[in-house]
């Protein structure tokens, strides 16, 4: 697996790992609060055996408590210091709802989302943009019934996937499960 990296810009330490070099770009922002890189293998699956771009970004190395502004903004930091100009953007948990916001925020720099384990909050969906939304059914943490909520704000243009078994982490105990559904859904893009 290709090494972490930090990013510092105004002193702000940001973990991140940059994979691959295909022609399908995601961004995936990890959950908060887990010691583990949660979305590590899925990560790694999609650069080296589906091709994809993968960016992922972890929070502040420092321990600072950022607020979802801050967060969105450090991922616009790492964004451009890779020099993606576009992306699919999406998260495990908080990693998110961080994706939806940032979504919202810069919707001309977003594709798509692709939500793992969506958060019960007030965050809108940015307008026109595919959603992916990936639930364990076995999540008690982000239940299902977040995403089913969520699909019914716009569910034109948004899809629940589920992974049978899968408990919050589920991007760590399914992996492959996991990446074959984001290959799936994202290689049509």
């Amino acid at each position: 697996m290709t090494d972490t990296q930090i990013f510092e810009p105004d002193g702000r330490a940001i973990p991140f790992v940059d994979e691959g070099d295909g022609p399908v770009k995601l961004v995936l922002i990890q959950e908060r609060d887990l010691a583990a890189d949660v979305l590590g293998v899925v990560g790694h699956y999609l650069a080296e055996e589906a091709g994809f771009h993968v960016l992922r970004i972890g929070h502040r190395a420092d321990g600072v408590d950022a607020s979802l502004d801050d967060r969105v903004a450090d991922a616009l930091a790492v964004i451009d210091h890779v020099g993606l100009e576009d992306t699919w953007i999406g998260g495990h948990g908080f990693g998110g709802t961080v994706a939806r916001s940032f979504a919202v925020a810069h919707p001309d720099r977003v594709n798509g989302l692709a939500l793992l384990g969506v958060e019960d909050v007030e965050v809108p969906l940015a307008p026109v943009i595919p959603v992916l939304l990936i639930q364990g059914t076995d999540d008690t943490d982000t239940p299902e019934t977040n995403a089913e909520r969520l699909q019914a704000a716009a569910p034109e243009r948004a899809s629940i996937k589920r992974i049978d078994g899968g408990g919050h982490l589920f991007p760590m105990t399914h992996p492959i499960e996991t990446a074959v559904v984001l290959e799936e859904y994202l290689d049509w893009d």
